[in-house]
């Protein structure tokens, strides 16, 4: 059974965040992740990590205005100033949090760019990130997210990450593989994870349909975790789900 890393954006969410990793280790976890950081002083993010005995194993780069519906911006031309300067934001929590991932947003295609810009200033902007995080031993990921939840995002397929990975040309750029959203798009689980197992270095999970826990949808997770330890995947997997009620109520899948 690979090793799970519970997500604080969604999990645990009848508690208020800073709550949520004692109720992450209460529930039997090693690991943690979320979405954005920087409302909190590290140091208040940092004390439970250490108190708890929990690993932060995930954030993700600043990604604009979130309540707006601001998904990232790393793919606007018009914007490579300030993608930069949220990459220095987040290499400063990650050194101060000792993450060693971080995620980048695409962001939605802006209207009038063509696709063809769009991937060049993307291309540009991680190879900056990437350069940024290298010296500090900080892995760089990318994740397709499906175009049903997001309208509009630039990166929705397996195929197009790993030839944006390849053309970007940087060692330390890699894929984050959500089983969720390639489900939604491409489906193909078993051997989307084979072909690109080489570029994988983190998985998030979720089931389908409702983004619930696995086993609520037509997702078979036992089959995908035991193809994930008989591919050698060491990474963690990120519980990226939508509790149907009481988080700890749904962890029974686990077993």
């Amino acid at each position: 059974m690979p090793k799970f890393a519970a997500n604080l954006s969604l999990m645990f969410n009848e508690l208020d965040f800073l709550d949520r990793f004692a109720a992450a280790r209460a529930a039997g976890f090693d690991a943690v992740e979320f979405l954005f950081p920087y409302a909190f002083e590290p140091e208040q993010i940092l004390g439970r990590l250490h108190r708890y005995n929990l690993e932060l194993v995930l954030f993700n780069l600043p990604a604009g205005d979130w309540a707006a519906g601001e998904r990232g911006f790393a793919c606007d031309p018009r914007r490579i100033d300030e993608f930069r300067e949220t990459v220095e934001l987040g290499l400063e929590h990650a050194l101060d949090l000792g993450v060693k991932r971080l995620h980048c947003l695409a962001g939605r295609r802006p209207p009038k760019v063509p696709a063809e810009r769009a991937r060049a200033t993307y291309i540009e902007n991680l190879r900056y990130a990437a350069g940024l995080l290298a010296p500090h031993g900080i892995d760089l990921l990318i994740e397709p997210i499906n175009d049903r939840d997001m309208p509009g995002y630039f990166l929705t397929g397996s195929a197009q990450a790993a030839s944006i990975i390849e053309e970007a040309g940087v060692p330390n750029l890699f894929l984050q593989y959500d089983v969720y959203h390639m489900q939604r798009m491409e489906g193909e689980l078993t051997e989307t994870l084979r072909r690109h197992l080489p570029l994988i270095r983190h998985v998030q999970v979720a089931d389908v349909p409702g983004r619930h826990e696995p086993g609520t949808g037509e997702i078979n997770y036992p089959y995908l975790f035991k193809l994930l330890d008989e591919l050698g995947y060491a990474g963690w997997v990120g519980c990226e789900y939508i509790p149907q009620g009481k988080t700890v109520a749904g962890l029974g899948w686990r077993s």
